[in-house]
């Protein structure tokens, strides 16, 4: 492969909380805060563990998927409650946090039409703190702007489906960086009770979703390869490599500025950091 990821790399992931058990993510999990106030870090919504796995569920452990985001680390940050809304003052909040505690990758499958002063300071001081932001567009399919995604220092993220077309649900337009797949995405979910499998009826463990929400991370997983690697000076770096290694798919320039991610095409721009290799 040609490159592992490192667990020192971690992914914040903004959203519902995480299966603390999970037997494709406890490994993972490295770090664990809620501003929700829902009383745990435990995921009973089933949104947050469907989006960590796509970007870095155990690799090579026999079991279920592999994350996008290899050997890299998770941060649960829970900013949306049990039935999957939050405001945008704990969005801010978790950003922060993730950003004093390390984070290099925060992924944000969230968002809302309105803009937000508080919200939009703390993503420039996550930027300023070194963090790649990622954040899905939204699922409207429309051109309107969703923020934290619209916001210039994130990586607004639409979904693309099997045919690299611009998923239907997808919002779209110039603000979007990149597209990436959204549609039937298998991973991840609570293996105890949860809203979206009692919702639909989805087993408990694994499942398929679709939404910008399960675009995002598969970028976030790619971006935190990329920091393993002795080229990633910075998120600017690091951002730019995702970009302008993407492919230049049909709707490129009006459904998205730079392409459909390819996550060969970015990892094998870069070089692997030297020294021992992670193990997973």
């Amino acid at each position: 492969e040609l490159n592992p990821g490192s667990r020192a790399i971690h992914i914040a992931i903004l959203d519902t909380g995480v299966d603390q058990d999970h037997e494709d993510l406890a490994s993972k999990i490295v770090g664990n805060i809620d501003f929700t106030g829902s009383g745990t870090v435990d995921d009973r919504n089933g949104h947050g563990t469907h989006v960590a796995g796509i970007a870095a569920a155990a690799t090579d452990n026999r079991v279920g998927i592999a994350g996008a985001g290899a050997a890299s680390s998770l941060l649960n940050v829970k900013v949306l409650g049990d039935e999957g809304a939050g405001s945008y003052s704990s969005i801010a909040n978790g950003l922060v946090w993730a950003a004093d505690h390390g984070a290099k990758v925060i992924n944000m499958s969230l968002g809302g039409r309105g803009r937000s002063l508080v919200l939009q300071q703390a993503v420039s001081y996550a930027w300023t703190r070194g963090a790649v932001l990622v954040a899905a567009a939204g699922n409207d399919g429309t051109g309107a702007k969703n923020y934290p995604a619209a916001y210039s220092e994130v990586i607004a993220v639409a979904a693309t489906d099997a045919n690299d077309g611009k998923a239907s649900f997808s919002n779209y337009g110039p603000w979007v960086s990149l597209g990436a797949p959204g549609v039937a995405i298998y991973s991840t979910l609570p293996n105890h009770s949860n809203t979206i499998s009692s919702a639909f009826g989805l087993p408990l463990g694994y499942a398929s979703l679709s939404g910008t929400s399960m675009a995002a991370p598969h970028v976030a997983g790619v971006a935190a390869l990329l920091w393993n690697a002795s080229s990633a000076t910075s998120n600017n770096v690091v951002r730019d490599r995702l970009q302008r290694s993407a492919d230049p798919v049909p709707g490129t320039g009006v459904y998205w500025r730079y392409g459909r991610l390819n996550a060969f095409a970015a990892v094998s721009s870069a070089t692997p950091a030297p020294g021992p290799r992670p193990g997973r």
